[in-house]
């Protein structure tokens, strides 16, 4: 088979792929379903068949073989004052959804991704366009890891592995992913349901429920749960949306766990609509979400990384100002951080 037959086949395979996840489940809680989850108050119904398989054909071939190209300003971090930090709260962005969040003496990596591509395979599909701000061997001893979904842009299967044979740090997943971890042969795991607390090195952390889906497969939609995560230290917290649509839940997380000192939500993949509404935010709405959710700061996250929807890479950060001005929120709330950029918060 040519890898153009190849290409299409893995895309309508994507597109067209059935969720083995049936009715409500019996007793449990209305985001569990029989043989997975959903979304309790989708606002957006799902694009057709049709729609999909003509949206990921195009985006695997365009990202293979004509992929965007983009130049961001970058930080120069070597990491040295991030490993010499004696306690003080910082965030770096090391790009897409990847943070590391400094609090309380505890170390913790959102969502890590070092690799190449966002991709099950490494000839094909979104590559990275910006490399990582931090280099992995730069980063300072990881302690906690959260993962929000199972989603080739935020679960990298090799950096996992790098970050479990190099830092073996606790690694807090929703539902259905330990299994994956162990696998890989990875077991400091623990999986939580939405609003399931762990508390780890005197920190809390807390899955909160997200707007989303997964799967890694044709086959496997909804399985694993996807979720936000909510971090309290001793005198500040952080909020961690990972991927979502805007929804109402946002406003709970904001009442039952904020306010939050640095809110991280994604800006990018919003186009086409159609197709992207329903579980990514615009600009616009990671601007309403951070003030359902209470926040101080803003991080924008989730763009300028990975060549994932059709607006262009410098539309995301744009709309965001344009958008922060009218709203009165000057950079001193809107941080829109370079690649490699570390702030205290």
């Amino acid at each position: 088979m040519t890898l153009r037959a190849t290409l299409v086949s893995l895309a309508v395979m994507v597109a067209l792929g059935c969720s083995t996840v049936a009715g409500p489940k019996p007793g449990a809680p209305p985001h569990h379903r029989v043989g997975g989850f959903a979304n309790v108050n989708p606002t957006v119904h799902p694009a057709s068949a049709w729609v999909r398989m003509r949206f990921f054909v195009a985006r695997i071939f365009s990202t293979t073989f004509a992929p965007k190209t983009a130049s961001f300003p970058v930080y120069a971090n070597d990491g040295r004052a991030l490993r010499e930090n004696p306690g003080e709260p910082t965030v770096t962005w090391v790009g897409h959804a990847t943070l590391l969040i400094q609090l309380d003496g505890v170390n913790v990596l959102t969502d890590p991704h070092w690799s190449a591509r966002a991709s099950p395979v490494s000839f094909a599909g979104p590559r990275r366009v910006m490399p990582p701000g931090l280099r992995f061997e730069d980063l300072p001893p990881v302690h906690v890891v959260v993962i929000s979904h199972d989603h080739y842009d935020h679960l990298d299967v090799d950096t996992v592995k790098r970050l479990a044979a190099a830092h073996r740090p606790r690694f807090l997943v929703p539902l259905g992913l330990k299994a994956w971890f162990a696998d890989l042969g990875i077991g400091d795991v623990e999986e939580l349901d939405w609003w399931g607390e762990r508390s780890v090195r005197g920190l809390t952390f807390t899955c909160v429920p997200a707007q989303h889906f997964s799967g890694r497969t044709p086959w496997d939609r909804n399985r694993r749960l996807w979720s936000g995560w909510a971090v309290a230290g001793r005198e500040r917290r952080f909020y961690f949306a990972g991927d979502s649509a805007y929804f109402d839940g946002f406003k709970e997380i904001g009442a039952r766990l904020g306010p939050f000192d640095l809110a991280a939500i994604p800006i990018g993949a919003y186009l086409p609509p159609v197709i992207m509404k329903g579980s990514h935010t615009s600009p616009e709405e990671a601007l309403a979400a951070f003030a359902d959710v209470r926040g101080r700061h803003f991080v924008p996250i989730h763009w300028g990384t990975f060549d994932l929807a059709e607006e262009p890479f410098d539309e995301p950060p744009r709309l965001l100002r344009d958008e922060a001005r009218r709203l009165k929120l000057g950079p001193d709330r809107v941080w829109m951080l370079r690649h490699g950029e570390t702030r205290r918060w």
